[in-house]
């Protein structure tokens, strides 16, 4: 009698010396059996959830077909419409895979693609990074210092940027939050040409007084046209300007007649002078 109950069940690995069974052969998810040696076929990665089926990859029966220059050929089977597309040596792009039946476009999509990357690029090279700057100032800041950091600010909205505008507070200054409020709306009135208020004075903790400016791209263009107004008017073109003074004509000296030479010259008698 076996010491094992009979339905108890082994798996054995091989043989040290190569025998014993082998594993069974790999199968595939339809059922098809192959050998540990034999090959499989490739097997085509899905495409991503960007970019469109094209050729094989389209599974409908018919589509709407369309031309490569937007003329309309029509429903057609998807192996005629694939034909159609290779006669011309283009690709079968779907171009609307929820309509019913499918669009598919005949393009070349390798030009396709290369253009709409050149588009990305140019939209993201042509679109403003907005960036938050920070120009922090005192309540007992003097004047000259409270130019320079205006001018700073001002300089800062006219590249397109945000500022933030701070307001430190030490000592006994926390007690007076006028003093600070009165630095913002100063600053806010030197910048009005190249920005506005976006977030109005508030206090931002204990010690500290916000106020974030952005750009103002209507002031801007407005305080532009008025500069090249008043450069128009100072120009020298302006007719009231007075007139630049004219240096008169060097004089001709009056030609010399010499005497001819069978002329006598007649002396003047003093006495005819003195009648």
């Amino acid at each position: 009698m076996s010491a094992f109950p009979a339905s108890a069940s082994f798996v054995f690995g091989p043989r040290p010396g190569g025998g014993g069974r082998r594993s069974p052969a790999p199968t595939t998810a339809s059922g098809r059996t192959y050998a540990l040696d034999e090959e499989r076929p490739a097997i085509a990665t899905p495409p991503s959830n960007n970019e469109p089926r094209i050729n094989e990859r389209i599974r409908a029966r018919e589509v709407r077909l369309v031309g490569p220059d937007g003329e309309q050929v029509g429903i057609k089977p998807f192996p005629e419409a694939l034909n159609y597309a290779r006669a011309l040596d283009l690709d079968l792009v779907e171009v609307a895979d929820k309509a019913n039946p499918p669009v598919c476009r005949v393009m070349d999509y390798g030009k396709y693609k290369y253009e709409a990357a050149q588009k990305a690029k140019e939209s993201r090279r042509k679109s403003t990074n907005v960036v938050i700057k920070e120009m922090k100032y005192r309540p007992k800041i003097g004047g000259g210092d409270f130019d320079t950091k205006t001018r700073k600010v001002e300089k800062f909205l006219s590249e397109g940027h945000k500022v933030k505008i701070t307001i430190m507070f030490r000592g006994r200054e926390v007690a007076h939050p006028e003093l600070g409020k009165k630095i913002l709306d100063k600053v806010a009135d030197e910048v009005a040409h190249s920005g506005r208020v976006e977030v109005y004075p508030k206090l931002d903790g204990p010690r500290n007084m916000i106020m974030v400016l952005a750009p103002d791209k209507k002031a801007q263009a407005a305080h532009a046209a008025q500069l090249a107004e008043a450069k128009a008017t100072e120009s020298p073109s302006d007719p009231e300007a007075p007139a630049a003074a004219v240096a008169p004509p060097p004089e001709t000296p009056e030609p010399t007649v010499a005497p001819d030479a069978g002329s006598e010259t007649v002396a003047a008698d003093p006495s005819d002078t003195e009648a």
